[in-house]
């Protein structure tokens, strides 16, 4: 009888991850694969000219996420970003992880933030910038089975109004993604958005991000230690962890401000 408890639990832990998404290794939402990455990446707020990523070509990094749209985005105007600059990176052998940076939470902690958050009608807003989300990708020559990864900064989830608001556009935003062949994900505070996250899937809750980009700084780089998220969970290949924020590098003559990241998880399939 244990055995039997053993075997049927261990059924349904990984039926928790599976009906998350499909694997990178699998099907994706359309057919076909996604494509994987697994190693160093750096992001910025301005995306780069195309020198300064030959340049950096020079560092350890072979990823670099770029944030190409949302009405919460800091870096409004980005004039080296363009499906020219996306083709060429590649070229390089750069993979790219976009993100978006939509509405964020009512209860967002961040005071630059309050001015985009969540209106009364999160479900309507979520697919309405999910739809926002696909079409500026494919303007930049990202093809379907793609990540497109949702950026939710901060917020006081135990807050349950302000919850279930977040979760709503979440899902929304997510189903609309995965609706058009593409792979949502999500980026958030270790202690907040993603703790948020990995209780709904607990709950059994449905349509949620299939990649977790979790931010803990201050710490050694780590994929699968996370306290906050279980261990058989967002795996395999659907982890990213920004271990450190803000930091100085200088590689090929070039000085940059960026944040530091440890990947395995979907990049961006260009054409």
């Amino acid at each position: 009888m244990r055995l039997r408890r053993m075997i049927i639990g261990l059924v349904l832990a990984l039926a928790a991850v599976t009906t998350l998404a499909p694997g990178p290794a699998g099907a994706a939402a359309g057919g076909g694969t996604v494509s994987t990455f697994s190693g160093w990446a750096f992001d910025t707020c301005l995306t780069q000219s195309l020198d300064t990523m030959k340049r950096w070509r020079h560092s350890k990094y072979r990823a670099v996420g770029i944030y190409y749209g949302g009405r919460g985005r800091a870096c409004k105007r980005q004039p080296h970003l363009d499906r020219g600059w996306t083709r060429a990176v590649q070229r390089m052998g750069w993979r790219l992880l976009p993100v978006y940076v939509g509405s964020q939470s009512p209860c967002v902690i961040a005071k630059n933030k309050k001015h985009v958050r969540i209106g009364k009608h999160p479900l309507r807003q979520g697919k309405r910038e999910g739809h926002d989300a696909v079409r500026k990708a494919k303007a930049l020559g990202m093809k379907r089975r793609s990540p497109l990864y949702l950026d939710m900064e901060a917020y006081t989830y135990r807050e349950k109004p302000c919850a279930r608001t977040t979760l709503s556009f979440v899902r929304a935003w997510d189903r609309e993604v995965r609706r058009h062949g593409y792979v949502p994900g999500f980026y958030s505070s270790a202690d907040s958005g993603v703790r948020h996250m990995e209780q709904a899937r607990r709950a059994g809750v449905r349509d949620l991000p299939a990649v977790l980009w979790f931010a803990r700084w201050h710490t050694r780089p780590h994929l699968y230690a996370e306290r906050e998220i279980a261990r058989h969970a967002w795996r395999p290949a659907r982890r990213i962890h920004q271990y450190a924020g803000n930091v100085k590098e200088r590689h090929g003559g070039r000085t940059l401000v960026i944040d530091r990241n440890l990947v395995h998880a979907p990049v961006a399939r260009v054409r």
